[in-house]
């Protein structure tokens, strides 16, 4: 295509996704004790669960402008006349101003801050590939992933905000960490920033209470809809179903596992929901 896509690891989009439509990926960086490897391709959702289930010392990074800039010379070798670069909200990682410096090294390469992450970051890639496909300039190509990913609203549900507050992601929100018994935190993306929105009872009740926030997202219409999880499947499959049931306009939900960027962040147990309105466009 004469617009190529790129994003970063922390979009997880849905397996086979990035292959089928051609989107590059670049892996962020993640360190378990002393060991450094990639986001999903030296470390992968199973080994980050041990290694949090060891209660070893994890902590993540943003892959250099170099690492950024050789996928940028190499998709342009590959054909592309241009590069629509996607990746998650600058106030959560490095990556979109390390994305800026390529650029500026490459040329042809036009950056987009998501403002959020997994497929808050997803839907916009995709909406970026769809619009290269029907022959998009880069411009509008970047419209399209920038309008997206204002769209989009991600919800989340955490065992404990203690991976957050050490991973220094959360302010206000640490006002939320109690003593109270099953007390399930929800948490929400707001203006690039990971923010408290409420307390509930038990993952249950949690769990209802996703559904009804999804709804009130998704409105009346149309709506894209992804589960994210980490070593949580049976309760992401369950979760998804009720979304499927509730929001009968919905485009199907997606199933993705969270990496090992947001799953150092957030901990094992994680359940998110991310809705665009309107579905993809």
């Amino acid at each position: 295509m004469a617009v190529a896509v790129v994003t970063d690891s922390t979009a997880y989009l849905p397996e086979g996704f990035a292959d089928r439509r051609g989107i590059s990926v670049v892996p962020l960086h993640v360190t378990v004790d002393d060991s450094t490897g990639l986001d999903g391709v030296d470390i992968t959702p199973a080994s980050l669960a041990n290694a949090l289930s060891e209660r070893r010392a994890v902590s993540t990074s943003r892959p250099s402008p170099e690492d950024i800039a050789a996928v940028y010379r190499r998709v342009l070798d590959s054909g592309a006349d241009s590069i629509v670069s996607v990746h998650l909200s600058r106030e959560l990682s490095g990556t979109w101003d390390a994305a800026r410096i390529a650029a500026g090294e490459v040329g042809g390469v036009r950056v987009v801050d998501s403002r959020s992450t997994a497929m808050g970051l997803g839907f916009a890639v995709l909406a970026a590939v769809k619009a290269a496909r029907s022959g998009a300039s880069a411009s509008d190509v970047e419209a399209a992933a920038v309008r997206t990913a204002a769209r989009t609203r991600t919800f989340f549900c955490l065992e404990t905000l203690e991976h957050l507050r050490r991973g220094g992601r959360i302010g206000p929100a640490a006002a939320l960490l109690g003593t109270a018994l099953a007390v399930r935190p929800l948490l929400h993306v707001q203006d690039g920033r990971i923010v408290p929105l409420e307390k509930v009872r038990t993952t249950s009740r949690a769990m209802a209470r996703l559904v009804d926030l999804a709804a009130e997202a998704a409105g009346d219409g149309p709506a894209g809809l992804a589960v994210h999880h980490l070593c949580a499947p049976q309760r992401a499959a369950e979760l998804a179903s009720k979304l499927d049931e509730r929001l009968t306009d919905g485009e199907g939900c997606l199933i993705s596992e969270v990496g090992a960027v947001i799953g150092a962040h957030t901990g094992l147990g994680v359940l998110g929901v991310v809705v665009l309105p309107g579905g993809l466009s």
